[in-house]
């Protein structure tokens, strides 16, 4: 049962990072909109955030599928996913009204709600989950350096 669970985590969480981190990359314009809409960085910054975040994303999606650094790239999954609630967290408290950005689109949203906050801080608790299943129960098979 192990293998099955660090199988699917590290495959699962790979999925996201890579799909999350190309989207992104791909369509540049929208996630400058969705790091600047946090409002969290100076104006300067956003730029430099907006590829380095999806490019980082994309590192840690490849470091999984090559089964490189499964426990290291977990301890950095679940930081950046923990980063990326509060940040959800932050922005609705602060009544933003935003999409998160986290797969392309993002930038303000007149139709974010509590409903739609939640919705994406559940999902990300669940790739967390992930994150740390990959922790705890890293799929060695194929793998260089766990």
């Amino acid at each position: 049962m192990k293998n099955f669970v660090g199988v699917v985590a590290r495959f699962g969480l790979a999925a996201v990072w890579l799909y999350s981190g190309l989207i992104k990359l791909l369509n540049p314009l929208e996630s400058r909109q969705a790091v600047q809409a946090y409002e969290l960085l100076p104006s300067e910054l956003v730029p430099t955030v907006a590829v380095a975040l999806p490019a980082f994303e994309v590192i840690l999606g490849l470091l999984l599928v090559l089964g490189l650094f499964l426990r290291p790239v977990a301890v950095l999954s679940g930081l950046l996913l923990l980063a990326f609630i509060a940040g959800i967290i932050s922005a609705w408290a602060r009544g933003l009204q935003i999409d998160c950005g986290c797969f392309g689109g993002g930038g303000y949203d007149e139709n974010a709600d509590a409903v739609s906050y939640l919705k994406s801080i559940a999902r990300d608790i669940g790739f967390l989950a992930l994150a740390v299943f990959v922790y705890v129960w890293p799929w060695k098979k194929l793998a260089i350096y766990a």
